[in-house]
């Protein structure tokens, strides 16, 4: 079970977590929402929880509640551009569908 970045998503976050001016890592999660049923959460995480699993990913600290990782494992997080937009993406290989504005997911 392993959560990646790619390069350009950890330096996202490294640069946000030195703006903001605190901070350990991001915490991933998934919620019930969207007409596809989960959404992904996103976060800052400034201290660890016990029911948090940690990973590391290209010198980022990455946390997921246990109970998130079967939705979860094996995603990478990209950050990317398109056009004028800019955020976080999912690649999620659990994903069996998505909605099709791409906020919601169905494993």
């Amino acid at each position: 079970m392993t959560i990646q970045l790619t390069e350009k998503a950890a330096r996202r976050v490294r640069q946000s977590i030195d703006k903001r001016g605190a901070g350990i890592g991001l915490r991933l999660g998934v919620r019930t929402a969207g007409c596809s049923g989960l959404a992904y959460t996103i976060e800052f995480a400034d201290s660890k929880q016990p029911e948090d699993c940690e990973f590391e990913s290209r010198g980022v600290t990455l946390l997921v509640e246990r109970k998130f990782l079967a939705y979860l494992s094996g995603t990478e997080l990209d950050f990317v551009r398109e056009g004028l937009n800019e955020g976080f993406k999912f690649h999620n290989p659990n994903s069996k569908a998505e909605c099709g504005c791409g906020e919601s997911f169905t494993v």
